[in-house]
């Protein structure tokens, strides 16, 4: 990676998290729809923008508002999923993450196809920036208000249940981090599968993420999100442990459909408990999640690098099964009810 580029994917990465941690308080007083809506054209406006730009500075301001746009976008819409989850009284948090899933492979499949064609970036990237304008266009009447009471606080400090909740979540999408960046040279450098099927592993854990999530709302409705997220951490667990032992490819690729398969309902569970505990507004608390565990994914390249340049890779690789290990552990905790101001004690 160039210091060119390195830089500019920091200033995407910087411009979300700042927008991450600046959203909950609009959000709390003004509702979401305007920031969805705003964060929705803008991403619309800066996507073909970055297909011109022609020097590294514009670039890199560039990204920072895409990023700007993007994080506001990712707080937002599950501050909505939630109050919508609320208000239809039913488990819903699951099928908007896998729709979540499903946009991003359709994005990438298209942009393929379309620059496979030898069409130029820019008239590639027009049609998706007018397809999410149109959807802004027919969706903002629709949108609820999800504004605090007047008398809300603007800010509080993540506490109690928040703390142990956000936690989790860095764990699960450093665990999903790690995956997108290293299990191809996982694989390959144990001689599990050749450098052209290096990608195959993270394939089937983003299928079976994918459709865990599209039947997690109907499995959660039936088991309750205390056991979603029991069972999901174990067989998360017991992917990670599969996939570290596995002596032949088709093991392997087992363990990583076992590790999708487990983590794909325990982010929509904690972002559910985010929105019904009371240690601080549920809009406050979504806020301080996203933005852990977006911290959490960006740490799964850095970090998990680090750890495996000094003690190897599968080492680091089990360390991450360790540390999935808390989300069983916590599972009882976490959907207690009664959740108090800044404790978890029952009632």
């Amino acid at each position: 990676m160039t210091a060119c580029s390195g830089s500019c994917c920091c200033a995407s990465a910087t411009g979300s998290v700042i927008s991450m941690v600046a959203t909950g308080t609009p959000s709390a007083r003004y509702s979401s729809k305007p920031i969805i809506v705003a964060g929705g054209v803008g991403l619309a406006v800066v996507l073909p923008l970055l297909t011109v730009v022609a020097t590294p500075l514009t670039l890199g301001m560039a990204l920072l508002a895409f990023g700007v746009f993007l994080g506001s976008l990712d707080v937002t819409m599950n501050i909505h999923a939630v109050e919508v989850e609320r208000a239809e009284g039913r488990p819903l948090m699951s099928g908007f993450h896998a729709l979540f899933s499903v946009g991003g492979f359709a994005g990438s499949t298209v942009m393929t196809f379309l620059l496979s064609l030898h069409i130029g970036t820019l008239a590639s990237t027009l049609p998706c920036a007018l397809l999410m304008l149109a959807v802004i266009a027919m969706t903002r009447s629709r949108l609820i208000a999800t504004a605090q009471a007047n008398d809300s606080p603007l800010f509080a400090m993540p506490r109690g249940i928040v703390l142990v909740l956000a936690a989790l979540a860095a764990i699960t999408f450093l665990v999903e981090g790690a995956l997108l960046d290293w299990s191809a040279l996982l694989i390959t450098s144990t001689g599990l599968v050749g450098a052209a099927q290096g990608g195959l592993g993270y394939m089937l854990f983003s299928i079976a993420m994918t459709t865990g999530r599209f039947g997690g709302d109907v499995l959660t409705a039936r088991i309750g999100d205390r056991a979603m997220m029991f069972w999901g951490g174990v067989f998360a667990t017991l992917g990670f442990v599969v996939l570290l032992t596995a002596p032949v490819a088709p093991m392997a690729m087992a363990g990583f459909v076992l590790i999708g398969l487990g983590a794909s309902n325990v982010v929509p569970v904690l972002f559910r408990r985010a929105g019904s505990q009371r240690a601080m507004p549920s809009t406050l608390a979504v806020t301080t999640i996203t933005t852990t565990g977006y911290t959490g994914h960006l740490a799964g390249l850095a970090g998990v690098g680090f750890i495996a340049k000094a003690i190897g890779l599968p080492s680091a690789f089990w360390i991450l099964a360790a540390l999935m290990c808390l989300v069983p552990a916590c599972a009882r905790l976490v959907t207690r009810p009664g959740l108090i101001l800044g404790s978890v004690s029952v009632q």
